[in-house]
């Protein structure tokens, strides 16, 4: 009589196995999500900072993009804010996130985005706390260029460690990009 299963060595030798591959994967597989935190924090702030730019195409007025320390009644303007608010430039969204977009009162917020949602641990760094953009779609007032850089609270960027960082730059006539600070081959498109 034939029986069918697995024996005690089998078993042993095939959990010895996935031990030795989750050993030599769970490393990358960090560094793997730290880099996807680090790209949705990057990609979500350049598709607000293009927001910001077609609605003051859009609307021929001024349109601030303000990064905040948070969307609460208190929040305030922060360089290193991962939360950002989208208003009328007019209008100071200071202390005042926790408006709706539909509200009438001042500031009129045209979009807002917490920066826990999808990207935790992502570390901003910005030039400025906040940009304007003008009728035009440039930056008003002759502003200067501004950048935010973005890593991961959880590791070092190339070259120094694994992790991917990126830099976002909004040139004075309202181009948005996104470029790779570790990339040093000027012919590269990724480069800064």
């Amino acid at each position: 009589m034939r029986s069918t299963g697995f024996t005690l060595i089998e078993m042993m030798i095939t959990i010895a196995v996935l031990a030795l591959l989750l050993s030599f994967g769970l490393p990358g597989m960090a560094t793997w999500l730290q880099n996807v935190q680090i790209r949705n924090a990057a990609e979500t702030m350049q598709s607000g900072l293009q927001s910001a730019r077609a609605e003051a195409l859009r609307r021929n007025e001024l349109v601030r993009f303000q990064l905040v320390d948070s969307l609460a009644s208190g929040c305030a303007l922060n360089a290193k804010g991962t939360s950002f608010v989208i208003n009328l430039g007019k209008d100071d969204a200071t202390g005042k996130c926790d408006a709706q977009e539909s509200d009438k009162d001042v500031p009129q917020i045209l979009q807002k985005h917490s920066g826990a949602e999808g990207s935790a641990n992502a570390v901003v760094e910005a030039s400025a706390p906040s940009v304007q953009f003008n009728g035009l779609g440039r930056i008003s007032a002759g502003g200067a260029q501004m950048l935010i850089d973005i890593s991961n609270a959880s590791g070092k960027c190339q070259p120094d460690g694994p992790m991917r960082c990126l830099r976002l730059t909004v040139a004075p006539g309202g181009d948005v990009r996104m470029c790779d600070p570790a990339v040093t081959d000027k012919t590269d498109s990724r480069y800064c």
